[in-house]
């Protein structure tokens, strides 16, 4: 059996910041209205990591969440709204000692595949377990073992 998979999911911090994220602790993960970031948001599970973005603003990652509880449906769906949107709750790992930016990123051959960079526009997407490794290293963070 595999270990968790991995993911990066974007807010604007002018929305819901990593400080934020932090001072919560807890956060459902809503809002979220693109089908295909839906199915990634239901395709998530318990102990799952994903790296924090910040969009629009910074367009660096900043932290790193975990998955504490899988999806649900989610209660900003306004009555009338079309689609059955999900969100997962999240819990705040750890911040990265360096935020990796989305300049560096797109400047690094070893990352031209990254989901980021392929669909850019997209809100939760997946990592794989090389990139996540390599972004990990881009950031300084060394995971430890939880106990």
């Amino acid at each position: 059996m595999s270990g968790p998979a991995h993911w990066l999911v974007k807010s604007e911090p002018d929305v819901f910041s990593w400080e934020q994220q932090v001072r919560h602790g807890v956060e459902p993960w809503t809002g979220v209205r693109s089908h295909q970031a839906k199915n990634n948001l239901a395709a998530m599970r318990l102990g799952d990591l994903a790296f924090f973005y910040h969009s629009n603003i910074g367009r660096e990652i900043v932290g790193i969440v975990e998955v504490v509880r899988e999806a649900y449906p989610d209660p900003t769906v306004e009555a009338g709204e079309k689609g059955a949107w999900v969100c997962v709750d999240v819990r705040a790992v750890a911040a990265l000692p360096r935020p990796v930016t989305l300049a560096a990123i797109k400047a690094d051959p070893a990352l031209a595949e990254l989901a980021l960079v392929r669909q850019s526009r997209l809100s939760v997407v997946p990592v794989s377990d090389a990139h996540w490794a390599y972004l990990c290293a881009m950031g300084g963070y060394t995971a430890r073992n939880s106990t």
